[in-house]
């Protein structure tokens, strides 16, 4: 049977199943961490799915401008309360456990955490490790 993954134009050299835990990715390229914020990448572009996933924890008082002008990307929250709004039309939305929220329009946003807050987010295409925030709140491809 062929691998699942050619059929989307991805690595079809990936293992058939992938498997990993937290502790898998600690100390690794896969954790990333700034001020107030602590991601670590389950899936990225070396596993060859076309997606990221992360699991990242953000503290109370983070609060960031971000435009994912490079990547699609929708959040979920697991814990924890905040506010996501929306830059161009100033619209604010509540985020709590239970709400995903996604950036289908390379949207313009700021992430306000009022309490400490889980969220898993994928990306596409896929997170490489190497990126930064840019200046504008970008990831760099």
């Amino acid at each position: 049977m062929s691998n699942p993954a050619q059929s989307f134009g991805l690595d079809t050299k990936a293992p058939a199943m992938i498997v990993k835990t937290l502790e898998d990715v600690l100390g690794t390229r896969g954790e990333a961490h700034g001020d107030k914020w602590h991601s670590m990448r389950l899936l990225d572009a070396e596993d060859g799915m076309g997606v990221a996933l992360t699991d990242s924890i953000l503290e109370a008082g983070f609060e960031m401008t971000l435009w994912q002008k490079n990547h699609l990307e929708a959040c979920y929250c697991l814990e924890g309360r905040g506010t996501v709004e929306e830059l161009d039309t100033g619209k604010l939305h509540d985020i709590r456990p239970g709400t995903v929220y996604a950036m289908n329009s390379h949207d313009r946003h700021r992430i306000t955490i009022t309490e400490r807050m889980r969220v898993v987010c994928t990306f596409v295409p896929a997170l490489t490790r190497h990126e930064k925030h840019d200046r504008d709140g970008s990831l760099s491809t």
